[in-house]
């Protein structure tokens, strides 16, 4: 017969090292050491672990990289944008119409000015003024002006009401731009605790920009009392002089003796220059003309043109030029214009241009009715047409 051997009783080790027990709990009768996990298996766990973790990390890592990468080229996308506009296009000629109306602009607004006037050619630099505005139209025409708007950090508005003194030619040379550059300026209310003035325009003009191929516009806004006024400077390639002088009256027939006389309206905001302008009469004697080289006529201003200057009425006109001397006028007996017919012309040519290009044009004829003392009025029409002119039984030099 068998032996006989009591149950066999399990008791799990509680810790292994190398093989070997560290701990057991020992009972009678036999025992079966079971353990718990080998040291092959546990270090495979333990890898998997370690290797789980690493594997979130780097996940981790990644992601993070991407975020900042990301935000990276975020920043360069504004930073890019913000430089495209500072800079401009990468075309040169376009970048040089931008930034002359940037630093036309800032040469405008960043002081009172000044004047040099010229002594035979030579500027006076001892007789040099910063009070620019106080100067004649005529003479300032004459030196060499950096206008500028600004007094004690603030708009000047004598200084403003001075610029249709200031020629279109000293405006562009006084910003430094180059010679193939016009401007443009507007200086308007925008907005106002006194509502009747918001949109009130304090000063506009400049050339003619139709023609422009390129045109660039730099703005400021400065607070003035209770108005915020806009400073607008535009920069173009456009038309150089504006031909925005007009023959508003003339007087053929003048009474008592009085000179004759043509009267012309600037219709710019800045003075205009009268080089490369002319007059052209034609009647019963023949045909005259006159060329002028130099003169002004302010802004928005009228000029007489007169066979006799001292004993012209002037009425409202900014300035009185003398075309008795030259003959083309006359004065008393003296006649210039025909009484009874003849047409007169008032034509613009550029320096490269041979014939003038005609801005008005006024025929008369006994079938006109132009008696003593009356004139020829422009009714607003287009100025060569003859159905733009009237006579006038009230002469009104001076006043339009």
């Amino acid at each position: 017969m068998l032996p006989y051997h009591p149950p066999l009783k399990y008791q799990s080790v509680t810790k292994v090292e190398n093989h070997s027990i560290v701990e057991f709990v020992g009972l009678t009768g036999d025992t079966l050491l079971t353990l718990e996990c080998p040291r092959v298996i546990m270090q495979g766990v333990g890898r998997s672990r370690k290797s789980s973790e690493s594997t979130d990390e780097a996940v981790v890592a990644v992601v993070e990289f991407l975020s900042a990468f990301t935000l990276f080229l975020m920043i360069l996308t504004a930073f890019m944008s913000l430089a495209q506009l500072e800079l401009g296009s990468n075309d040169p000629y376009t970048d040089l119409v931008d930034r002359s109306a940037v630093d036309g602009l800032d040469r405008l607004t960043n002081g009172k000015g000044w004047f040099v006037p010229y002594v035979d050619g030579v500027r006076d630099q001892t007789n040099a003024s910063e009070d620019w505005h106080q100067i004649p139209v005529t003479k300032l025409y004459d030196g060499g002006l950096q206008p500028g708007i600004i007094k004690d950090g603030l708009l000047d508005s004598n200084r403003i009401a001075a610029l249709p003194n200031v020629s279109i030619e000293a405006m562009t040379s006084g910003l430094g731009l180059a010679d193939d550059l016009q401007v443009r300026l507007l200086i308007q209310v925008k907005s106002s605790s006194d509502s009747s003035r918001i949109g009130s325009v304090l000063f506009d003009g400049g050339s003619d920009r139709s023609t422009a191929s390129t045109s660039s516009v730099a703005s400021r806004t400065y607070i003035s009392g209770e108005d915020v006024i806009s400073v607008s400077l535009e920069v173009h390639d456009g038309g150089k002089a504006p031909k925005l002088l007009r023959v508003t009256e003339f007087s053929p027939r003048p009474a008592d003796g009085g000179p004759e006389w043509i009267e012309v309206e600037n219709q710019n905001g800045f003075a205009l220059s009268l080089k490369g302008w002319s007059f052209e009469r034609s009647g019963t004697s023949g045909t005259s003309n006159y060329l002028y080289k130099d003169g002004v006529i302010p802004g928005g201003g009228i000029a007489l043109f007169s066979g006799d200057p001292s004993s012209q009425e002037i009425g409202n006109a900014s300035i009185v030029y003398d075309l008795g001397t030259t003959g083309f006028l006359g004065v008393g007996s003296l006649d210039g214009l025909d009484d009874s017919s003849g047409r007169l012309r008032m034509l613009f040519a550029e320096e490269d241009e041979g014939e003038g290009l005609q801005i008005c044009r006024i025929q008369w004829s006994p079938s006109t009715g132009i008696f003593s003392n009356n004139t020829m009025l422009w009714n607003g029409g287009p100025p060569s047409k003859d159905s733009s002119w009237v006579v006038s039984q009230t002469p009104t030099p001076g006043q339009v």
